[in-house]
């Protein structure tokens, strides 16, 4: 049974979540960052992407690789040096894993890794499956090259599981404080037509999501990592509203505003992408959060 996992991005929100409780079962936890941890029993080794350094020790004794480690897709304008650095760190990380693992004698047996469901990017009404092709615009190719280097572990003859995630709700960070701020202040209001599907899940399933693929050997592939009931902007808005106790009377906020002051980062909140959480049930995962007023009822206690 797998028992020493090192992580990538384990110094994000949800690796903090995914570390506790994996420690909590009683795992041993390690992470890979750019600079020295301060998280109790985790051991921190140290690489560089850019610069193509890697701590060789950071996979002694691990058979688990999660692989977590990516700049934040909507924490700055996408200029040309900033996709290429969307890309680098999603890409170029894994890549230093897998060419330490050829050159190094190791016991790794699964990698299993983040991925977006920016896959699909912006679909209207139709529902996105595993199986669904993606676009030819930014965020979906970014996934696609993401996964691609991913998939180079089958190679090695490791097990490869890949999450493709949607909007992770969490009142520390992330998209919800975002959306919950102009609420707060009672100027908070839909987004565009309000009619665009949000892909959204609890962090909390998110963690257990990671773990049943952890202690599941016989999964592998690509699973959707999203709630079963989807909804859309305008919902979501009307959600968060109700759970804050707040009034919504401000208009739309009027998509051509966005695009201008967001650019081409504007197709993540305008786009519309309705997915399939089908496939992960298949597999056995329960929700414990499967519609969005029970979400937000545990994340904000009301």
């Amino acid at each position: 049974m797998t028992r020493s996992i090192l992580l990538t991005g384990g110094s994000g929100l949800l690796g903090r979540h995914l570390t506790k409780t994996l420690q909590a079962k009683g795992y041993t936890v390690s992470h890979l960052s750019r600079k020295a941890g301060n998280i109790p029993n985790v051991k921190t080794f140290i690489w560089d992407i850019d610069k193509g350094i890697i701590d060789e020790h950071c996979i002694d004794g691990i058979d688990t690789i999660v692989h977590l480690a990516g700049s934040g897709i909507a924490e700055k304008r996408w200029t040309d040096a900033r996709k290429k650095n969307l890309i680098d760190s999603r890409v170029k990380s894994i890549e230093l894993i897998y060419d330490l693992l050829k050159r190094k004698q190791h016991q790794v047996k699964s990698v299993i890794s983040a991925s977006g469901i920016g896959y699909y990017s912006n679909r209207g009404d139709e529902l996105m499956y595993e199986t669904s092709a993606p676009t030819s615009d930014f965020i979906s190719q970014c996934c696609v090259l993401w996964e691609a280097a991913v998939d180079e572990g089958e190679k090695l003859g490791i097990r490869i599981l890949k999450f493709r995630t949607g909007v992770v709700l969490d009142k520390d960070g992330g998209a919800l404080p975002t959306l919950a701020q102009p609420i707060k202040l009672y100027v908070g209001s839909p987004i565009g037509s309000g009619r665009q599907w949000v892909p959204w899940i609890h962090w909390q399933d998110v963690v257990d999501m990671y773990l049943l693929g952890i202690e599941t050997n016989t999964m592998s592939g690509v699973y959707n990592m999203v709630a079963p009931n989807p909804v859309t902007n305008k919902q979501l808005t009307q959600a968060v509203a109700k759970h804050l106790h707040k009034p919504l009377w401000a208009p739309n906020v009027p998509g051509p505003v966005l695009k201008l002051m967001l650019g081409e980062m504007s197709s993540i909140v305008l786009g519309s992408t309705k997915v399939s959480a089908q496939k992960i049930e298949d597999a056995g995962f329960t929700f414990k959060y499967a519609d969005i007023n029970t979400a937000l009822t545990e994340i904000y206690g009301s």
